[in-house]
């Protein structure tokens, strides 16, 4: 089961990767090679225009997921001056603030982004019609995990008195 919580994450981003490769590849298509094949037909275009706005939601579902994923990896950046001087729990102390400030900034998008999902269910997108909500839904759920993440990460750092790595990355 932990190995299924571990893949998930991964699995639905690459396969959001991989959606947004193959609708720009479609839109490409459509674009450079269909569009001129109608206007020398002298028939009606294919509609193309669904494509940005399909490619934008896997993109904005994408980048916060990944954020999140990168949470959890501890994968983002970190800038190191003075605590590799600080003794272990110092150094134990910095992380778990430094996850819980993680914890907060992701809360906080969590809730602000519900909130304009809540304001923009009601508006659609010109093409697909689908409902605005469903670009700030993905930074709730985003910002969910790197809560999730960040907790978990602090917990980590005082049950298993492991070294502190702010390297970055396992």
């Amino acid at each position: 089961m932990r190995r299924l919580v571990s893949i998930g994450p991964k699995f639905v981003v690459g396969l959001l990767v991989l959606l947004s490769i193959g609708v720009m590849l479609c839109g490409v298509f459509l674009r450079y090679v269909m569009l001129p094949i109608t206007n020398w037909m002298d028939v009606d275009p294919v509609n193309f225009f669904w494509v940005e706005e399909v490619g934008e939601l896997a993109l904005t579902w994408l980048v916060m997921i990944g954020a999140a994923l990168g949470v959890a990896e501890h994968s983002h950046f970190a800038l190191n001056v003075f605590t590799h001087r600080l003794p272990p729990a110092g150094q134990r102390l910095m992380a778990t603030f430094n996850q819980l400030v993680i914890a907060g900034f992701g809360g906080t998008v969590a809730w602000l982004c519900f909130k304009l999902t809540t304001l923009n269910l009601e508006l659609t997108s010109p093409a697909l019609e689908l409902s605005l909500g469903l670009f700030y839904v993905s930074a709730t759920v985003g910002g969910i995990l790197m809560v999730f993440h960040a907790c978990n990460n602090a917990r980590l750092l005082h049950t298993t008195r492991q070294p502190v790595e702010f390297s970055g990355g396992h």
